[in-house]
């Protein structure tokens, strides 16, 4: 297997791919479709609303009740009118012996009659309609406001039977992908953050407490033994001296990364326009003396103004992880190679070098907090905490990016991070007025791939 090398600085290829490019290899992704949901791609979004349905439906209810109102209203008023009497007696006996005024003036008085009996019985029938109206509007309203806040109840239950420690619980709403769908999937997406936030803060405690508590013991038995022993000598007492001097030195260090990891998660990120060219090249400069001292050839290559959006310090302390960690194990008389560029849409920065490499295996597990390799070919050094590669992992995810790393056994390791750029071209953040990471302290911070696994509790 060949390890993927870093695209030249200003070429498009090589044997990365842009986080977008991978997932379109991978065919894209897709909400799946709820039962009962609008397949109509011919449709406009809108017809699928709760908005347009609502109104929909209230049309239609407003349509039928109307239309069974002046249905009832015409029925009533014509069984009314056919059976009513205006005048006991024949039309004869009516008009007999009028004359043509008189029979005008009767009719107009008959008509009268007529119209007034006409607008009594309307007047009755829309009154009766009305309050019938009324009431079957309350019963109808009821029962299809029940209907629209059913997928509302859910929600309500599902949230009243979460409790604080079980975030298992989701709402699973089926139906169309409207308003309340998107309310319910938006509610789920909330829950599996917070269940992966609750996950991730009892194992980061569980984690903290046994890293804590290994050099808590080495210092207790160190120090009951040399307390137990009454003839103990100078040097037996300088000897626990020292064992208890570089346990609190790895406790130390690993409260220092804890509060560092805790701050790179609370902390507000100062979103600055950065150029990552300059970030390289004074990552580079800053570590070129210890990487000589260590018997490696550093070489740095880079394009220019490739500007991204984001924290420089966050930004140079991940570079600093990946470089300090490099040169850590690469063997001597070996090259590491730190280059940057950008992709499409995307700025890159990558650290290749040639040590020992990871195992197949291990290329996921290094990101892990306190995660350390077993490779015995590299010495393990004190101090090592094992969240070097967590944080460089951390800082990207933040920026909207992502790490990536590619290895073979016995031939290096890749590691390319990935941040959506900015399309910039104007003044940028002069990183080289903030202070960098001084390398020495930053080489425990990045110790990950090798040394012993977590004892067995």
């Amino acid at each position: 297997m060949k390890i993927p090398r870093l695209p030249e600085p200003g070429s498009t290829t090589g044997d990365f791919s842009p986080p977008e490019v991978e997932a379109a290899r991978q065919g894209p992704v897709r909400r799946p479709m709820s039962v009962g949901a609008n397949t109509d791609r011919f449709l406009p979004s809108w017809v699928g609303s709760v908005r347009f349905r609502l109104a929909l439906l209230y049309s239609v209810l407003l349509f039928g009740l109307a239309a069974i109102l002046l249905g009832g209203l015409y029925w009533g008023l014509a069984r009314e009118l056919s059976q009513t009497v205006l005048y006991d007696g024949s039309v004869d006996a009516l008009f007999r012996g009028a004359g043509d005024d008189q029979m005008f003036e009767k009719l107009e008085v008959f008509e009268a009659e007529v119209d007034r009996q006409a607008l009594a019985d309307l007047r009755r029938y829309s009154f009766s309609a009305l309050i019938l109206l009324f009431i079957a509007s309350l019963g109808v309203g009821w029962y299809v406001a029940g209907l629209v806040l059913r997928p509302l109840e859910r929600v309500i239950a599902v949230a009243r039977s979460i409790s604080a420690t079980d975030l298992t619980r989701r709402i699973n709403l089926t139906g169309p992908d409207d308003e309340l769908g998107q309310l319910a999937d938006t509610f789920d997406d909330m829950l599996d953050r917070l269940d992966l936030a609750f996950t991730a803060q009892t194992r980061f405690i569980h984690e903290a407490s046994h890293e804590l508590r290994n050099p808590l013991a080495v210092i207790r038995t160190n120090l009951d033994v040399a307390l137990a022993d009454p003839d103990a000598s100078a040097d037996d007492l300088r000897r626990t001296g020292h064992v208890v001097s570089r346990a609190s030195e790895r406790m130390t260090t690993l409260v220092d990364e804890l509060l560092d990891h805790a701050r790179q998660e609370t902390r507000a990120k100062q979103v600055e326009i950065v150029d990552v060219a300059a970030v390289v090249r004074g990552t580079g400069e800053e570590f070129e003396v210890p990487a000589t001292a260590d018997g490696v050839r550093l070489v740095i290559d880079t394009e220019d103004d490739l500007f991204i959006e984001g924290d420089p310090v966050s930004l140079r302390r991940a570079l600093a992880n990946l470089v300090a960690n490099a040169i850590r194990l690469a063997p001597e008389d070996t090259t590491i190679s730190l280059r940057a560029g950008r992709i499409e849409d995307w700025v890159w920065m990558g650290v290749q070098d040639q040590g020992p490499g990871i195992a197949p295996g291990d290329q996921q597990r290094v990101f892990r907090r306190f995660w350390r390799g077993d490779d015995t070919k590299v010495p393990r050094k004190d101090g090592r905490s094992g969240l070097g590669l967590a944080i460089v992992k951390q800082i990207a995810e933040t920026h909207g990016g992502t790490v990536r790393v590619e290895s073979e056994l016995g031939q290096g390791a890749t590691f390319v991070v990935w941040l959506p750029g900015a399309a910039v071209s104007g003044p940028h953040v002069a990183v080289e007025d903030v202070e960098w990471p001084v390398a020495q302290e930053a080489s425990p911070d990045a110790e990950l791939l090798t040394g012993p696994l977590h004892a067995a509790d």
